[in-house]
């Protein structure tokens, strides 16, 4: 009796391609997404950051810092603006130019050489006499700043090994009281024969570092983003965790198109005045205003606990809140009308929301992720509606800059609801 139960159990899973779903490709789907994430770090190789730089000494020592941070893997190093197509070449960064950048998220920090670096580009002394180096940074993106500034300290051992060698002279002879001609001979020999060498490595690539050279060079951080905010990543959280949520809210209510169209409710309302487009649309309206509110909840939920500044951001919530609505209740009216049954929609919705909310960054912050799987998840709503509240919330931009997200939802919804009305033309014969 035991093998024909197990026979029959393995007939019933079969038949229940939802179940089947979720028990075999759902697995092997997250899997091969985090393989990729976490996977793809392979060796001592780290994802390259993106930082601004400003020269403000204008030397050719502070130049020679510069070209070396450019040489160095894990960095990708921005001095101007990215030129736009058929406009001039943009000026080199300025300090405040810098920090706009890091404001609007173009780099997670910016990195400004002091006036004065060349004349004293490294110490050993007392630190008030090293010079001073400025990083702004957005700290929502925690590990940049870290990263960037143990690069520095490392770049310049590894690169003005020759300074080194020169401060480190003065510093000895500062505290020896002097040398004799024939010591200091000797001193001027071998700094000779150490410059010479450092222009033959100069322009040789910059090989991998493991951990913090540290203490050559003093770095000044600031956080230029989220310096005044009380809670500085629940915004982020918010809108990652609702996402995911509205998409299976979404789903759960379009999958009561199914439920209509197996207990006969769909012919009797297709047979009355109602079109087709109109019932599609009635529900479609129904879900994004569940859906928004919702959101609404949550983001009240988050004013009211966590100290989200909502109400000063309340018309970039509404547009943001709606256009992501409307999206995710595409979406689930193009699941139902796909769908066979409520069980192959229910895991088949299951499958492609969880797929779409760790690729989307709803899981896992896509600022973390190497940068292809950041482009693959531009492919979901997760990542345009996280990137639109992040604008809102965390950077405090206009409405009018959240146009590039709220073009993307709305043009999605739209396809997807005649998507979705293609579809839904097979009850219209039955």
């Amino acid at each position: 009796m035991i093998p024909a139960i197990i026979r029959t159990a393995f007939t019933g899973l079969r038949r229940d391609r939802g179940a089947l779903i979720l028990s075999f490709i759902l697995p092997v789907a997250f899997f091969s997404i985090f393989a990729i994430v976490f996977g793809g770090q392979r060796g001592n190789r780290t994802p390259r950051i993106s930082v601004a730089i400003v020269d403000e000494d204008h030397s050719a020592t502070s130049q020679r810092l510069v070209e070396a941070l450019k040489r160095e893997g894990a960095l990708n190093v921005l001095t101007r603006p990215e030129q736009k197509k058929g406009a001039p070449v943009p000026a080199d960064y300025t300090s405040a130019g810098a920090e706009n950048a890091v404001k609007q998220g173009v780099a997670p920090a910016a990195l400004i050489i002091p006036k004065g670096f060349g004349t004293n580009p490294v110490a050993f002394g007392s630190s008030s006499s090293r010079p001073v180096f400025q990083l702004l940074h957005d700290s929502s993106d925690p590990i940049a700043p870290q990263m960037i500034a143990g690069l520095l300290q490392k770049v310049v051992m590894s690169s003005m090994g020759d300074l080194m060698a020169d401060a480190g002279a003065k510093e000895f002879e500062a505290i020896a009281g002097g040398l004799t001609p024939q010591q200091r001979q000797t001193v001027d020999s071998r700094l000779a024969q150490i410059h010479r060498y450092a222009q033959q490595v100069d322009t040789a690539p910059s090989a991998s570092s493991q951990g913090n050279a540290g203490g050559m060079v003093n770095v000044q951080e600031r956080d230029v983003v989220g310096e005044k905010k009380t809670n500085p990543m629940i915004s982020f959280e918010a809108a990652g965790i609702g996402v995911m949520f509205l998409l299976f809210t979404a789903s759960a209510a379009g999958g009561t198109l199914l439920d209509e169209a197996e207990s006969g409710t769909l012919d009797r309302v297709l047979s009355s005045r109602v079109s087709m487009t109109s019932l599609l649309a009635g529900k479609m309206a129904y879900c994004t205003l569940l859906a928004f509110g919702e959101l609404s909840v949550m983001f009240l939920w988050a004013w009211a606990v966590f100290h989200l500044d909502l109400f000063e951001h309340l018309s970039g919530f509404v547009v943001m809140g709606l256009s992501t609505a409307f999206a995710v209740a595409s979406f689930g009216m193009v699941l139902a009308s796909v769908a066979g049954t409520r069980a192959q929609q229910a895991g088949i919705s299951t499958l492609l929301i969880l797929t779409m909310s760790a690729i989307g960054g709803s899981m896992f912050p896509r600022f973390l992720m190497p940068e292809m799987m950041r482009k693959i998840g531009l492919v979901t709503f997760n990542a345009w509606a996280i990137d639109g509240f992040t604008k809102v919330f965390w950077r405090d931009e206009p409405v009018m800059n959240l146009m590039p997200q709220v073009a993307v939802l709305l043009g999605s919804g739209i396809v997807l609801f005649f998507v979705a009305r293609r579809f839904a033309k097979r009850w219209e014969y039955n």
